[in-house]
């Protein structure tokens, strides 16, 4: 029985739309061009591959799961940026380095502020 939460979903799609669809678009126009790489484009991947990943993750789970996901946002990027298998991989491989780069920048920065805040970074008696 195929069981879906589609509140959860509903947020994964928007908050996906807000934080990679940006990603995938620009590292998109920075190698396939700004003709073929438009931002509705990278709505549109990340919005069908969330949905398509959330049905086949209820039918197929583990190691194959996972590559037939990855090759179907493959398929997405190659379809909706006009590219090939090899470009799409490199598209989807570096949208994903970016994500993390920026994730960790974002951490460090909170953390940062965090301790500020907190007086951890000063050192007591001087």
């Amino acid at each position: 029985m195929i069981t879906l939460n589609w509140t959860y979903l509903l947020i994964q799609i928007i908050v996906g739309v807000i934080v990679i669809a940006p990603i995938l678009w620009l590292v998109g126009r920075g190698l396939v061009g700004k003709d073929k790489a438009k931002f509705t484009d990278a709505i549109w991947i990340v919005a069908l591959g969330l949905i398509i990943g959330a049905v086949l993750g209820s039918f197929i789970h583990g190691l194959i799961g996972a590559v037939i996901s990855l090759i179907i946002w493959l398929a997405l990027i190659k379809h909706f940026f006009d590219c090939g298998w090899l470009k799409a991989l490199l598209i989807a491989i570096l949208a994903f380095i970016v994500l993390i780069v920026i994730a960790v920048v974002l951490g460090l920065i909170i953390g940062v502020g965090i301790m500020a805040l907190l007086g951890a970074g000063s050192i007591p008696g001087l």
